[in-house]
């Protein structure tokens, strides 16, 4: 719904960010201000949608970004969707997405946890393009997104929904925590942008 035209070049426009790494929320902004930039420069309303539910310990990556982001709820033109009290999830996507058409041109961050490699557990992605919620539980949902941000929660590849269920909260929150402040101090840049464009 949300997809660029044409695929971007995965390895061109991603990168991928250990947690534990001291400079990761560094990392993480300057490549989410470039890929915006590149993605959709003429937005005009940011939408940051946290996919995920608060019953799985594994998959509430999301729900607990969007959580620490609601108070970006009051910047003119900044909406966060996802959050412990109200979740963003397989049941209820498509409704959400639908919300979306009402905005006049919306830039949307897609945020979800996912299943990987042993060695890539604990690190977060961001790249240009949308993300597919469900994919590591073989869901078929909406893709959703212009920039996706997903971390990197557990093994995947057996039993994806015990996996998830039995992830180490703190895994998650060390990850929420870090991708949270990225993401405040990315969009108060950018509406800082934005304010000196219209003065």
């Amino acid at each position: 719904m949300f997809g660029l035209l044409g695929k971007p070049d995965k390895k061109l426009y991603s990168v991928r960010v250990n947690s534990n790494s001291p400079n990761c929320h560094f990392a993480i902004k300057n490549s989410l201000l470039d890929f915006i930039h590149i993605a959709k420069p003429d937005w005009s309303e940011l939408v940051v949608m946290c996919i995920g539910t608060d019953r799985s310990t594994g998959d509430s990556l999301g729900p607990l970004v969007g959580s620490k982001l609601e108070k970006l709820n009051n910047i003119e033109s900044v909406y966060i969707m996802g959050t412990l009290e109200e979740p963003v999830h397989g049941a209820n996507l498509e409704e959400k997405l639908k919300k979306l058409e009402k905005f006049k041109n919306p830039l949307c961050i897609a945020i979800d946890a996912c299943l990987g490699s042993l060695e890539n557990v604990s690190t977060i992605s961001v790249g240009i393009g949308s993300l597919k919620p469900g994919a590591g539980v073989k869901k078929e949902l909406p893709e959703v997104g212009h920039i996706y941000i997903t971390g990197v929660v557990n093994v995947g590849g057996f039993m994806e929904y015990f996996v998830l269920q039995n992830t180490r909260l703190a895994v998650v929150m060390k990850m929420a925590n870090i991708i949270a402040n990225s993401l405040e101090s990315t969009i108060l840049d950018l509406t800082l942008l934005k304010t000196h464009k219209k003065a």
